[in-house]
């Protein structure tokens, strides 16, 4: 494998998408259930909702240890009945996910003895099949049947979720099916989305945060959007532009250039800091970072006097 391809495997691997997935859901658990699963979404009582802490568990057989990511505890409407809900978000694909999500489930069973709604949210761009069903069979007898729900979210269509005011929906629309000349479109709706809403900032925040890191425009997609927004009727364009996190402030005032590459090592230094609190080695954090290893030396000096 070449040097080059090593290190954006290295950068692509450092997004981590389990816990980006599991912020959103858990901040949207509701609306992330009406939008997506709207059948199962009727049954849950949300004000009982409880999120419980991560299970871990050993594969004896492969050595691995895996994480329960989501598991939020709900009682049913008009009932004592108490069902853990279970979302396993998954970035990459797996042939054999079903059987993990079996395995997970009765380990689950086996501590909790409660039922169990198991959900894998797929957000690899990759439309291949998964199974969603685990079963065992014997020539006289059907041993299991187990199955899970499932969100695909590549093959799902961005344009028939614009109209929603759901901020899950929003943020997904950068994980959903799109072809790249669709970029400037998807974030303009995104933000005609995000206009309409009444979040307060720490939402509109992890909402926004969540789409940039999926769906990042140039320079150039910005200023084309910026073109198309000023298209909108006043008030709604006047909306967009007032949201935290705009490129208003990158896009109109002088110096834009100049404050854009601040932004840009700001935010390099935040992630560089993340890995070294990860107690990453110095020449791997250089390389998805960028800098030279004396830089990445140095800024860890600084954290450890710090």
């Amino acid at each position: 494998m070449e040097a080059s391809t090593i290190v954006l495997e290295r950068k692509a691997a450092y997004v981590d998408h389990d816990r980006l997935f599991k912020e959103l859901i858990q901040a949207f658990f509701k609306e992330f259930m009406e939008v997506f699963f709207p059948k199962e979404h009727a049954y849950i009582n949300y004000s009982t909702v409880k999120f419980l802490e991560q299970e871990v568990f050993t594969d004896i057989v492969k050595g691995e240890k895996r994480r329960i990511d989501i598991l939020a505890e709900v009682n049913l409407k008009g009932e004592d009945k108490i069902v853990l809900i279970h979302i396993e978000p998954q970035s990459y694909y797996q042939e054999e996910f079903h059987e993990r999500m079996f395995i997970y489930c009765s380990r689950l069973y086996e501590k909790h003895r409660k039922p169990i709604l198991p959900i894998g949210v797929f957000s690899y761009n990759n439309s291949k099949e998964v199974s969603t069903e685990f079963n065992m069979h014997f020539p006289t007898l059907i041993v299991l049947q187990f199955q899970y729900l499932q969100l695909h979210l590549i093959k799902l269509n961005w344009r028939e979720y614009i109209r929603s005011d759901n901020p899950v929906a929003a943020a997904l629309l950068s994980k959903m099916g799109y072809q790249e000349h669709e970029r400037v479109q998807i974030k303009m709706e995104f933000l005609r989305m995000l206009s309409r809403m009444e979040l307060n900032p720490a939402k509109m925040e992890l909402i926004y945060g969540f789409f940039e890191t999926y769906l990042k425009l140039s320079r150039e997609e910005e200023e084309k959007m910026r073109k198309e927004i000023e298209k909108l009727p006043e008030e709604e364009a006047d909306r967009i532009l007032e949201l935290p996190n705009s490129y208003r402030e990158e896009g109109r005032e002088e110096g834009r250039e100049e404050g854009m590459e601040i932004g840009i090592q700001r935010g390099k230094e935040q992630m560089v800091m993340q890995m070294l609190k990860k107690r990453l080695a110095d020449d791997l954090i250089a390389d998805i970072a960028g800098l030279s290893v004396m830089k990445v030396r140095e800024m860890r000096k600084r954290l450890d006097e710090g």
